[in-house]
């Protein structure tokens, strides 16, 4: 099994909020039920005019497992509905990790 980290684009009109979120919280309902990932976070912009307004980043714990789930018809019911939010998914590998913490000095 392959491990990955999914980045998931939306175009989201404000007005659409609500519909967009009611979607997403039931393909991420379906998916937490499958298996396949460990955790995922849906983050919103914090400008209106921003084109992705919201992005979901979320850890795979097994590449294969994800993509049965997504390939079933049941989550296909969901992603036809939000197709008219533009998705743009795609799967990646950390190139490179830094954190603040690390670059402390010493006290």
């Amino acid at each position: 099994m392959s491990s990955a980290i999914l980045i998931n684009c939306f175009e989201v009109a404000p007005e659409q909020d609500q519909r967009f979120l009611q979607l997403w919280r039931q393909a991420d309902d379906l998916l937490r039920h499958r298996g396949g990932y460990r955790t995922t976070r849906l983050h919103r912009a914090l400008d209106p005019r921003t084109r992705f307004r919201y992005v979901n980043v979320a850890e795979l714990d097994s590449v294969e497992t994800w993509q049965t789930a997504v390939g079933s018809p049941e989550f296909a019911a969901i992603a036809a509905q939000m197709a008219d939010f533009s998705p743009s998914p795609g799967l990646y590998t950390v190139e490179a990790a830094h954190s603040a913490a690390q670059e402390a000095p010493n006290r």
